[in-house]
C-alpha cells in the first residue's frame, strides 16, 4: 500500500474514488450460478443469455376480432363474402382461405392460410352465413407477422441482467421453468463501538442506538444479498478479529461499521492486520467517507470497513459495497449511473474531496431534473438524511455552486 508523509509519520496514501471503485472491481470475482424456478427468479441476475426456443408470434395472428379475408376482394365496397369458418385462439381454422371466402377471427387467433388481411368487426355487417365488408382494407392490416418480434435462436435476455417482473413473462414464453442465476451474496454485517446498544435497549448516558447494522443491511439486500446481522461488538481488537473471522467463515462479505478512523479506539484495521488480511485502500478523497477500508481475508472473503457515521455508511456502502455485491452476481450495470440536473440551492464543496452530497429528485414543469440539496448537519445526520432520493455528486477543488448550475447526480437504491 502506498504510505505518504506527514510530519514526519507515514499515512496510507488518500485515493480518489474513481481509483477505489476501480480496485473494488479488480478484487472481486462473480460467484457461482446456480438454477431457481422460474417463478422465484425475480431480482435475481441472469447467469446465462436467454434464447427464444421458437418464432415469435409462432404464426401470422390477429390484432383485432373480425374477419379474415383476401384484401382484393374489398376493392368495391360492401363487399359481400362467404363465412366458411372461424379462428380462435388456440382453435385455429387450418384450411385455405380462397377468393370470395371469410374467416371469422379472434384476436391472437392464427390467420388462415390465403388471408393477407383481418377487417375489424366493426366495419362489417354479418348475416347468417354471409358477412359484407363495408370499407377496403389493405394488405397486411392488423396482422402480426410470424417471428415479426422474435426468431428461434435469437438472443432475448443478456447474461448480467437483472430479472424484473417484464422478463418473467419472456423466460416463461420460451420455456425456462427453471432459470441459471448467479448465488446471491452471504454478507455479514456487524457495528463497532462501546457506544452502541440494541434497538430494543434503552440508551444510558454517552451511548446511542445501533442504526447502522439496520441500514447497511437494508441496502445489501436490495442490491441481491442474503444478510446475517452480527451482534453488537465493543472497542476491542480480540473481540472484533474474534467476530469477524467466525463470520468468514460462512460469508462472502463482512460489513463493518465504526473503528476505522485514527483514534485511540480504532481498532478495525488493527483487527484485519493481525487477521493477515491484504487491505487494499483505507483513505478515499470522499467527502463523506474519507476513512473507508476494503480488504480481504486469506480464505477470499471480502471486507468492507465502513464509518461509523450514519450518512458515511450510506454512502460509502452504496459506492463500495453495492459494486462489489452486484460484480459477484456477474452484474452487468455495477456502478451508479450519472444524470444532469440543475441545483436547487447552493452548496459547498471541498477543496481535496469528491463530494456526494443527499438531495431530493423533483422535475419541472418544463422537465427538467431538479436537485434539491438537503439541510442536514453533516455524515450523523440520518434523520435529514432519510429524506434523500439521490446524491449530488461535485468534484474536489470546486468549493462552491451557485443555485441553477448543471450538476451530477447519483440516485439512491430503492428511490
Amino acid at each position: 500500500m502506498k504510505l505518504e508523509t506527514r510530519n514526519s509519520k507515514l499515512f496510507p496514501a488518500v485515493i480518489p474514488v474513481a481509483e477505489a471503485i476501480k480496485i473494488v472491481l479488480q478484487q472481486t470475482s462473480p460467484l457461482p450460478f446456480e438454477s431457481v424456478p422460474v417463478a422465484e427468479s425475480m431480482g435475481r441476475f441472469l447467469a446465462a443469455d436467454v434464447i427464444a426456443d421458437s418464432d415469435l408470434p409462432p404464426f401470422d395472428r390477429s390484432q383485432m376480432d373480425g374477419f379474415a379475408v383476401v384484401a382484393e376482394d374489398t376493392l368495391r365496397t360492401p363487399a359481400r363474402l362467404k363465412i366458411v369458418g372461424e379462428s380462435a385462439a388456440g382453435r385455429g381454422w387450418h384450411h385455405e382461405l380462397k377468393r370470395g371466402e371469410a374467416v371469422r377471427i379472434m384476436t391472437g387467433a392464427p390467420v388462415p392460410v390465403g388471408a393477407d388481411a383481418v377487417q375489424q368487426v366493426e366495419l362489417t355487417r354479418e348475416n347468417a352465413d354471409v358477412v359484407e365488408i363495408l370499407e377496403t382494407v389493405k394488405v397486411g392490416r392488423s396482422i402480426v407477422r410470424r417471428a415479426s418480434e422474435i426468431k428461434a435462436g435469437e438472443k432475448v435476455l443478456n447474461r448480467g441482467e437483472r430479472i424484473n417482473a417484464e422478463m418473467i413473462a419472456v423466460l416463461a414464453s420460451f420455456g425456462y421453468a427453471h432459470v441459471n442465476v448467479a448465488r446471491r451474496p452471504r454478507v455479514a454485517v456487524l457495528a463497532t463501538g462501546t457506544e452502541l446498544v440494541r434497538v430494543d435497549q434503552q440508551p444510558a448516558q454517552d451511548q446511542i442506538r445501533d442504526s447502522n447494522n439496520y441500514s447497511i443491511s437494508a441496502y445489501a439486500e436490495l442490491a441481491g444479498a442474503t444478510v446475517a446481522r452480527l451482534p453488537l461488538v465493543a472497542d476491542s481488537t480480540e473481540n472484533l478479529k474474534a467476530t469477524v473471522a467466525a463470520a468468514a467463515e460462512k460469508a462472502d462479505m463482512v460489513v463493518t461499521s465504526g473503528g476505522v478512523s485514527m483514534g485511540v479506539y480504532d481498532f478495525t484495521k488493527t483487527a484485519l492486520r493481525e487477521l493477515d488480511a491484504e487491505i487494499y485502500f483505507e483513505r478515499i478523497a470522499l467527502r463523506p467517507g474519507k476513512p473507508t477500508v476494503f480488504a480481504r481475508l486469506p480464505n477470499g472473503t471480502l471486507i468492507f470497513g465502513l464509518p461509523g457515521n450514519p450518512v458515511s455508511v450510506s454512502v460509502t456502502f452504496n459506492l463500495f459495497a453495492r459494486t462489489s455485491l452486484l460484480a459477484l452476481q456477474g452484474a452487468t450495470d455495477r456502478t451508479f449511473k450519472t444524470e444532469w440536473a440543475i441545483l436547487g440551492a447552493a452548496l459547498k464543496g471541498s477543496a481535496d474531496r469528491e463530494s456526494y452530497l443527499p438531495a431530493r429528485l423533483t422535475t419541472d414543469q418544463q422537465g427538467f431534473l431538479l436537485a434539491e440539496p438537503l439541510k442536514w448537519g453533516g455524515s450523523s445526520d440520518f434523520v435529514s438524511f432519510a429524506r434523500a432520493t439521490a446524491l449530488i455528486v461535485v468534484a474536489a477543488g470546486v468549493k462552491s455552486l451557485d443555485e441553477g448550475a448543471r450538476v451530477k447526480v447519483v440516485r439512491l437504491p430503492g428511490s
